[in-house]
């Protein structure tokens, strides 16, 4: 791929992407899946992947294409109504997502959430693990929220949001939002033949939801504002977001080469950074794990990720998705992560190899006991503080 624009990499450097696509691009405004559109994204999404990076899809539309195929003109407001159209319009979507992938050799696989899924611990750990999963075997997953089983996330109605969590969940570098707007303006350009595409400003900056108001249209219920709030949650993971129009001619294809199309806003601090920074300053320990030196070693010169047979004894009472401490058999903390095991389940693996570990619990959510990704290694501070040890 072509070399980036230093002022344009949130896509060309990103290894792995959101793309959130909005309802009136995937369904014409309205008249039900706009094949030539979806098989457009697919094709771009197809080059990215070949080229190494990771891509899920956060796709709208289900509600849009079930009104189409019931046809509603406009959107209903009672909820049961909402609930069919998108149980409706949902086979419709996969249908078109799947065939388009399909003509390219890519699989893809349907993956419906509610914000409820993405606040529990443990059901956000499931879908992680779900996805690191399918990304693993070369899958692009199609996301999309749950309209059948939601109540208030329809009401909210903005994949925006689910974009920005995803890419919180997977921790990617970049989330792109396609919408049928070019960026974000300095003022409404409907109403204001002025008005100044901002190309590039900071993610959670107050005085871009100043200027990002109005509202979206009878197709989605998502506006601007809802993009601009979505790109301050991805920040928080240190993922960039990109707003630009999904009409743009292979708009995803010049992102990757550093083309400077839509809005940018940037995180302060980059994927790696902002977990680490929340790692280290996370003081609600839930527990301890004590390791061998072999286990020490590992971790610290082999860049390795906790395995249970390291681990020689559990401190605390924890759960999976806790923050734990790994201690060194000098009583000195060396690194703490997010675990995947519980402490009672930790205990009944502790010394084991990874092998073992379905035939020990009935089953194996994951071989490491602290995958290296979700891990800071650490060092005490003269003062009793905590400090991240540079790799």
């Amino acid at each position: 791929m072509a070399a980036s624009n230093p002022q344009s990499s949130a896509v060309s450097q990103a290894r792995r992407l959101v793309v959130k696509v909005g309802s009136s691009l995937v369904t014409n405004e309205g008249k039900g899946v706009d094949l030539a559109a979806v098989d457009q994204w697919a094709g771009q999404i197809a080059a990215l992947h070949a080229h190494g990076k990771q891509m899920v899809l956060v796709s709208s539309g289900a509600i849009a294409e079930g009104m189409a195929r019931l046809g509603w003109p406009r959107r209903p407001n009672a909820m049961h109504e909402l609930q069919a159209a998108a149980a409706v319009g949902q086979m419709g979507l996969v249908q078109a997502y799947e065939v388009a992938f399909a003509r390219h050799g890519i699989r893809t696989a349907q993956i419906l959430l509610t914000h409820e899924d993405l606040a529990d611990r443990h059901r956000y750990l499931n879908a992680r693990s779900t996805l690191y999963t399918l990304l693993g075997l070369g899958v692009v997953p199609i996301v999309n929220e749950n309209d059948t089983v939601v109540t208030d996330e329809i009401r909210l109605g903005d994949n925006d949001t689910l974009g920005a969590l995803v890419t919180n969940l997977i921790e990617a570098e970049a989330l792109v939002i396609l919408t049928d707007q070019a960026g974000l303006y300095d003022a409404d350009p409907r109403n204001n033949p002025n008005a100044q595409l901002i190309t590039e400003a900071k993610a959670g900056d107050p005085a871009l939801e100043r200027m990002a108001g109005g509202s979206g249209t009878s197709i989605g219920t998502g506006g601007m504002l809802t993009k601009v709030l979505a790109a301050k949650r991805a920040a928080n993971s240190g993922g960039n977001t990109v707003i630009a129009s999904g009409r743009e001619p292979d708009v995803l294809l010049r992102l990757a080469d550093g083309a400077s199309i839509g809005t940018t806003l940037r995180a302060l601090l980059p994927v790696r950074s902002a977990r680490q920074r929340w790692l280290v300053n996370h003081l609600r320990l839930r527990g301890r794990v004590m390791l061998d030196a072999g286990a020490v070693n590992a971790l610290m010169q082999g860049h390795k990720s906790l395995l249970a047979v390291g681990v020689t004894a559990v401190e605390g009472e924890f759960e999976r998705g806790d923050v734990v401490a790994c201690v060194g058999p000098d009583g000195i903390e060396w690194g703490r992560g997010l675990i995947n095991y519980s402490a009672r389940d930790t205990r009944r693996i502790l010394r084991q190899p990874s092998r073992r570990i379905a035939d020990i619990l009935g089953s194996m959510s994951d071989p490491e006991l602290m995958h290296r990704d979700n891990m800071v290694f650490v060092r005490t501070t003269p003062g009793g503080g905590l400090t991240s040890e540079p790799e």
